[in-house]
């Protein structure tokens, strides 16, 4: 009898939690908090803008996060909602690791709904398609075929380029951060410092509770023990005392 072993692949799942946090820029003091079991930030953008905003007690507010929170549709949620963001869009372009034009090698003009590629010709708006619930349009230039730097640009017939029915909002972040390159900076000199102060209070180790609902009630309170911490030492225990009792 022969006998055949038999390997049984089990799927390797690490449990883990993703704290995300709103931090004010003048006194770096975390104003929204909330525990996911998300691992990564692309849906919470407009989530903790929202609850930054509404917390502030504000009407308008300017939001600074990293590539990691890039995500279109997030960025359109904030702008309807009147919330100016701040991040930089992250180049995944296949062609660009190709050596070759990348998207943003191709100039949009609104008033003719067209690009201009590196060789100053134009791609029209051929086609609209709908995927994943976005309205997306191609646009391309039949002068293609005949153009020197055409390898430097693709190695089909057509150099395609889409773009978001509201990719407006998308390029109006890039050139706000454009303009003002050191909100990154300050960025990381605002947020990183709550992190770092609570980390260095639990010895940079992990969440003592087990669960979401616990673990979002521990990190709670390690918020309410930083701002508490923050507010003394900005204020002065004694006026603080006199502010809560008021």
């Amino acid at each position: 009898m022969r006998l055949e072993d038999k390997i049984v692949k089990l799927k390797k799942e690490m449990v883990g939690y993703n704290v995300q946090t709103a931090v004010d820029a003048k006194h770096h003091l975390i104003v929204a908090h909330e525990v996911t079991n998300v691992g990564h930030d692309r849906t919470q953008l407009a989530n903790m803008a929202m609850q930054a905003k509404e917390a502030l007690d504000t009407d308008a507010l300017s939001v600074v996060a990293d590539r990691g929170y890039f995500k279109s549709e997030e960025i359109l949620a904030c702008e309807d909602a009147g919330i100016e963001t701040y991040l930089p869009k992250p180049q995944t372009s296949g062609n660009l690791a190709k050596g070759q034009y990348g998207k943003r090698d191709f100039i949009y003009i609104p008033e003719d709904d067209e690009y201009e590629c590196p060789a100053g010709e134009r791609l029209i708006h051929r086609l609209s398609t709908e995927e994943k619930g976005k309205t997306i349009h191609r646009y391309w230039s039949s002068a293609c075929g005949r153009c020197a730097i055409k390898s430097q640009c693709t190695t089909g017939k057509h150099r395609r380029v889409s773009r978001w029915e509201h990719e407006a909002v998308v390029d109006a972040v890039q050139t706000r951060l454009d303009r003002e390159p050191e909100r990154m900076r300050a960025r990381r000199e605002t947020v990183e410092h709550p992190f770092g102060t609570i980390k260095s209070w639990m010895g940079s180790t992990h969440f003592l509770t087990k669960s979401l609902g616990r673990v979002s009630t521990e990190m709670s309170l390690h918020v309410l023990a930083y701002n508490m911490k923050r507010m003394m030492n900005i204020l002065g225990t004694k006026t603080l005392i006199e502010a809560i009792r008021a």
